[in-house]
């Protein structure tokens, strides 16, 4: 019989500011680092924005890093992302 292995997950929440408001994240991390991250609220453009935030999302997690390029054409809404999951990953200190 083998030995179950659970994985402690925090959650913390962040907010950061995008072009066209605020932009809030659910960050999930373990002691291993990033888990997932979820957007809760944003108002940026459905087609540039919303888009360069998912994929933001998936890169930060694979990296297990905010230390990534903003996506072209959707600066300010990849700044306000990266901001606000660097603001969730500060509690974690």
């Amino acid at each position: 019989m083998g030995v179950e292995s659970r994985k402690h997950i925090s959650c913390f929440e962040g907010v950061g500011q995008g072009f066209y408001g605020a932009i809030r994240v659910l960050v999930y991390a373990s002691k291993d680092g990033i888990e997932s991250i979820e957007i809760l609220v944003h108002t940026e453009d459905e087609f540039v924005g919303e888009p360069a935030m998912l994929a933001l999302a998936d890169t930060v997690q694979a990296v297990n890093s905010t230390a990534v390029d903003a996506i072209s054409g959707a600066t300010e809404s990849s700044r306000g992302f990266l901001d606000a999951v660097n603001n969730a990953l500060e509690q974690l200190k």
